[in-house]
């Protein structure tokens, strides 16, 4: 739809737009369906069209809210209707509910805040498209003191050196260690090259005194825990 030349919304838009807000100030995010939490995303990015068939055809793209959100800027612009406004917006919904999910494991004690933790690995890697390895380094008091990206891949291998692990673990003076990756096919059995990269750096971090907690690979609705799996 065309916008009007007055620069206006046609009444039915704008009751429309008014209704969405008011159901999702008084029910949160559970009162709305994706398509319609992603029409409050776009309002601001189109203020004078009706954005419903762009919510649609994204969601359709791209499977569900997230996935709209986390999709790769390529594949966003290469959607008909999707500009810079459209794709600032987008992406500062997902920049914000990385830091936000980031805030709740940061210096905290991770192994009581297991939750928020896996919570926020799936929030920040799980509608990846391409494998990205992190290392999330503790301290003395299973703190989290740092989440670094230590390298990223294809959509089924990350390249990961044992040997650059421990040594960044002692340059932060860590004491433990959680690996995690992601598997862009949405299944996050390990493989055993993942398994066996897995067991080099455990005996890199035991050989220097530093626990590894766990490995986590996660997958699109679930993710495996090594320790759980009886891999560690």
């Amino acid at each position: 739809m065309a916008p009007l030349p007055s620069g206006k919304l046609p009444s039915y838009l704008r009751d429309h737009r008014k209704r969405l807000r008011a159901r999702f100030l008084s029910g949160g995010a559970d009162a709305l369906p994706d398509y319609e939490m992603l029409e409050l995303v776009l309002f601001r990015a189109i203020p004078r069209q009706d954005v419903k068939p762009l919510a649609h055809i994204l969601l359709e793209t791209f499977g569900d809210f997230n996935g709209v959100l986390s999709a790769p800027l390529a594949r966003l612009k290469a959607v008909n209707g999707v500009g810079d406004a459209v794709v600032t917006e987008l992406k500062l919904v997902e920049a914000a509910a990385h830091r936000l999910a980031r805030s709740r494991v940061m210096q905290r004690h991770v192994l009581s805040g297991w939750d928020a933790l896996v919570d926020y690995c799936h929030t920040t890697m799980a509608h990846r498209d391409t494998e990205q390895f992190r290392v999330l380094f503790l301290d003395t008091k299973n703190t989290l003191i740092a989440d670094e990206a230590q390298a990223q891949g294809t959509v089924n291998h990350v390249p990961v050196y044992p040997r650059e692990v421990a040594k960044r673990a002692l340059e932060l003076n860590a004491s433990a260690l959680i690996l995690v990756h992601n598997h862009p096919s949405g299944d996050p059995t390990p493989s055993d090259s993942d398994i066996a990269m897995t067991h080099q750096i455990n005996t890199a971090a035991q050989a220097l005194g530093i626990t590894l907690h766990d490995h986590l690979i996660i997958g699109k609705s679930r993710e495996l825990s090594f320790r759980s799996e009886g891999h560690l």
